[in-house]
């Protein structure tokens, strides 16, 4: 891994370079978008730009895989790249693009700290950067072979279905009459779409049909802003996409995925629009037969805003052991309950693994309340929707 000499020289300017972290990801982006302007306007999200989502997310990654480094010498952060892998991927990164990244990214952090950047700190870091880029490339490289493509795939819209006022259910067909391959519960594939002003745009939705089925289905919340720009994406999604429109998906990929044997209980936490990859979670457990309990978990504005609930109560309904709670804010029926999700009386199995979906407070506060209950972290799972801030915080 890390040299002992690189070691030592990260070490000590670690503090200086995550200091100032903030501000080289600002020019960074600046001077990657100045001499690439075909980036933002078709491979970087522009709403995660413009709120700055996606530079605290580089920063915190950058800072959090060099401290691992120094930290754990003989180790890496598998789990921490194998997400940011998964997402390259679906937007279709490619090798090429990391030296380009490594030249603004190096250029930016010689104009914020100057003089201090010395021939041995830039090659010091210079080595953090190309063993992150080269094990992403690497991990890349296996999810491209195994997806079979690195390219997006026309597909059809069959069916739209409104699930509340503010979700709706895309299904789709292969534009091109070939074979749909199968994905794994949990996963999410990029669509991209093309924009008034020309730019073509993508996001990643999660899958929210049983897996198996010959057609691809996802759901997408309509993103309003309060202080940051409307989902330019989502809100094209609503107003323009009809039955019969073709828009480009990729392969499935991602890495919250179930992996439980039958007799292993689990727990299926989300809210809001974070319950997708649950349904294909529950489907899948359905048509599988699991025995062991599953305890079903969700929260949300109030019933009429909860997406898919439906599917949310057959698939759990199939289950052989299966215990279901919602939590709404207000409009609680007979049997839900009021409030924020709160697990103090919700009995959760020994050996439970958990898997998470939602905003990150209430992921964080479900995280929390689990390992009160026992649940050893490394048996907790989640999918963050956008940059990867908890991840970037963690640092695996």
């Amino acid at each position: 891994m890390l040299t002992e000499r690189s070691a030592a020289t990260v070490r000590a300017t670690l503090p200086a370079v995550g200091a100032a972290i903030g501000e080289i990801t600002e020019r960074f982006y600046a001077r990657l978008f100045a001499a690439h302007p075909e980036l933002l306007r078709d491979l970087f999200n522009r709403g995660n730009q413009a709120s700055g989502a996606q530079k605290q997310a580089l920063a915190g990654s950058i800072a959090a895989f060099a401290t691992y480094l120094v930290n754990n010498p003989d180790q890496r952060p598998d789990g921490m790249l194998s997400r940011i892998a998964h997402k390259h991927a679906s937007l279709g990164v490619a090798p090429e693009h990391y030296p380009i990244v490594h030249e603004h990214l190096f250029g930016a952090i010689a104009e914020v700290l100057g003089e201090a950047v010395t021939p041995e700190v830039a090659a010091a870091w210079t080595e953090v950067y190309w063993l992150m880029a080269n094990a992403l490339i690497a991990v890349e490289k296996r999810l491209y072979e195994e997806s079979g493509s690195t390219e997006r795939r026309p597909w059809e819209v069959v069916e739209r279905i409104h699930e509340t006022a503010d979700v709706v259910t895309f299904r789709l067909r292969p534009a091109d009459g070939g074979p749909v391959r199968d994905f794994r519960a949990g996963q999410y594939v990029s669509v991209q779409v093309g924009l008034a002003d020309g730019a073509r745009q993508i996001r990643q939705y999660s899958l929210s049909g049983a897996p198996g089925e010959t057609l691809r289905q996802f759901s997408v919340k309509r993103v309003e802003g309060d202080d940051a720009p409307d989902g330019e994406v989502s809100n094209h999604l609503h107003a323009r996409v009809r039955v019969g429109d073709v828009l480009d998906l990729s392969e499935p990929y991602g890495d919250l995925v179930l992996d439980a044997g039958a007799e292993t209980p689990l727990l299926l936490a989300s809210a809001g629009i974070g319950v997708t990859p649950m349904i294909a979670m529950l489907a899948d457990l359905a048509a599988g037969g699991h025995g062991a309990p599953v305890t079903v978990v969700h929260g949300d504005r109030s019933p009429a805003d909860h997406a898919l609930r439906t599917e949310h109560e057959t698939y759990a309904g199939k289950l052989a052991d299966a215990s279901v709670h919602f939590f709404y804010g207000r409009d609680a029926e007979p049997g839900t309950r009021t409030g924020l999700v709160d697990l103090a009386d919700i009995a959760v199995p020994a050996g439970t693994r958990a898997y998470l979906c939602g905003p990150l407070p209430f992921m964080r506060a479900v995280r929390a309340q689990l390992i009160e209950k026992g649940v050893a972290p490394a048996d907790i799972h989640y999918e963050v929707f956008g940059p990867d801030l908890w991840l970037a915080q963690q640092g695996a």
